[in-house]
């Protein structure tokens, strides 16, 4: 079902990180809530729609990606709103709890809505009589609510009873048919929990979301009992926004030769192929990381790359590059210093020195599990993944401990990966052929599948893990970028 209401919204998805933007407007005058830094989509829809943006609002200081906010708001001379109480190294104008303020017909009301960070505020917009719509960034979203660990692992517990408090106080303080308008819940890892739908009311809500139909106590535990690692990147992201991002350049850079890919990957630097798996595996630059542009590429990519890493894309066509590209300056990754359209047989003085991956499914594994009781499987899925269920024998490294774990890989036999869908799997796979890994078999397949292959399922705690979710959050751990000394580089 698809919820209408004045103020007019338009809506901008951003499925890589799985957000969304928002401009509300009274057919003039237009408020933009939580900006992506690639903002021209935005220009472009304003455009479009004839309006004149007056404000630009934050609900939070973003942890997952970095703002257009500033930059947004200072090309056409709009007041920059954000949360009280947090420092900024630029002026903007600071709102709290009870403030209003008019977007031309439109009255703007903000109410404190802690949890996902302390300082959060959602926006209720009204025109006249109408019951409006609530824009509820990290707060209340569909069928869930953002995580709460995201600011600092000790304040958890505490953001997670300000979640429960806060919701309840947007179910008591807005009428049920008001349409809800969250950020996050789009296949972010900013949820708490698997966000439900893609639109919904505050009366839905009070069906559907824990918030508003689990007593406090109870809540909060399946919140927390509910987190999993969240990607290492983010680390950076909270000082990116309160810092000020610079204008963003989406201008791909020039294109390189084959020698210069091979110098590029010798130094350490990422070549990142983003052609689909299957194609990668059939051929591929020696050295390069395979992150499919049609998966959750940013997210992963962004994740397991040391931070500061130069990077080089690979790409099929232009568009190609241009929307990776795109992807990567969200998450405030400027240093993409080549790229390179076609195959392999453009990428390479000579298309006989591609290199290929061998790839099988579920029901291959299994053959090769029956003739081969001691077959080395790593399963790189998450955490909580694994403890739903993982391969008997099978050796958990998360994808993104891979590269602090290589010594715990054998060299001498075939080390088979696998993951949830085979995504992760063949970044890793692809990660371990450059680390020199001659034997690896990457399982390109659904997770589901195993069972049905036959493959013995079970279940149990990670290894070491410590109780409580104060362990989890300790995993998130941050790698930065080292060029390979001339010693380490591979001829």
């Amino acid at each position: 079902m698809t919820y209408t209401s004045a103020p007019h919204v338009l809506s901008l998805d951003s499925s890589g990180l799985g957000d969304r933007s928002y401009i509300a407007h009274d057919g003039t005058h237009a408020i933009v809530v939580d900006p992506q830094r690639d903002f021209d989509r935005i220009e472009e829809l304003l455009a479009e729609h004839g309006l004149t943006l007056t404000h630009v609002a934050e609900t939070h200081i973003h942890n997952d990606y970095v703002t257009g906010g500033l930059e947004l708001a200072r090309r056409h001379g709009a007041t920059y709103v954000v949360p009280g109480d947090v420092e900024l190294s630029f002026e903007a104008t600071a709102v709290t709890d009870g403030d209003s303020f008019q977007v031309g017909d439109l009255v703007v009301d903000v109410i404190h809505t802690p949890g996902h960070t302390p300082h959060h505020v959602s926006f209720s917009v009204r025109s006249g009589d109408h019951l409006g719509a609530v824009f509820t960034g990290g707060s209340l979203l569909y069928g869930s609510v953002g995580r709460p660990d995201l600011v600092a692992p000790d304040l958890a517990v505490k953001q997670a009873h300000d979640q429960w408090r806060s919701v309840r106080r947007l179910a008591d303080t807005l009428a049920d048919e008001t349409a809800i308008y969250p950020t996050h819940g789009f296949g972010s890892f900013c949820a708490a929990t698997q966000a439900q739908g893609l639109s919904s009311t505050i009366g839905n809500e009070k069906t559907i979301n824990p918030a508003l139909t689990e007593a406090e106590a109870q809540f909060v535990d399946t919140v927390l009992s509910g987190l999993d690692v969240f990607p290492a990147y983010y680390a950076h992201m909270g000082p990116a926004n309160a810092a000020g991002p610079v204008d963003v350049d989406l201008v791909s850079p020039a294109e390189v030769d084959p020698n210069e890919l091979r110098e590029r990957i010798m130094r350490g630097e990422w070549v990142v192929d983003l052609r689909s798996r299957e194609v990668f595996a059939a051929g591929h630059v020696p050295g390069a990381v395979n992150f499919d542009l049609d998966g959750a590429f940013i997210n992963y990519l962004a994740w397991m790359m040391p931070w500061g890493t130069p990077i080089t894309l690979l790409g099929s066509t232009p568009e190609q590059i241009h929307a990776a590209h795109r992807e990567l300056v969200r998450v405030g990754i400027d240093n993409m210093v080549g790229q390179a359209t076609g195959g392999p047989d453009f990428w390479l003085t000579d298309p006989q020195q591609a290199q290929t991956m061998e790839q099988t499914d579920f029901a291959g594994l299994a053959a090769i599990a029956n003739a081969d009781p001691d077959a080395f499987v790593i399963d790189t899925r998450q955490i909580l993944e694994w403890e739903a269920g993982h391969l008997a024998g099978a050796v958990f490294i998360p994808f993104y401990e891979v590269p602090d774990r290589l010594s715990e890989l054998p060299r001498e036999k075939p080390v088979y990966v696998y993951c949830g869908s085979g995504y992760r799997a063949a970044a890793v796979a692809s990660l371990l052929q450059n680390e020199g890994f001659t034997n690896i078999v990457h399982v390109n397949d659904d997770f589901p599948n195993a069972a049905k292959a036959g493959l013995e399922i079970v279940a149990e705690a990670a290894p070491d893990r410590e109780p409580g979710w104060t362990w989890i959050a300790s995993r998130a751990t941050v790698r930065e970028f080292a060029p390979r000394s001339t010693a380490d580089q591979k001829a």
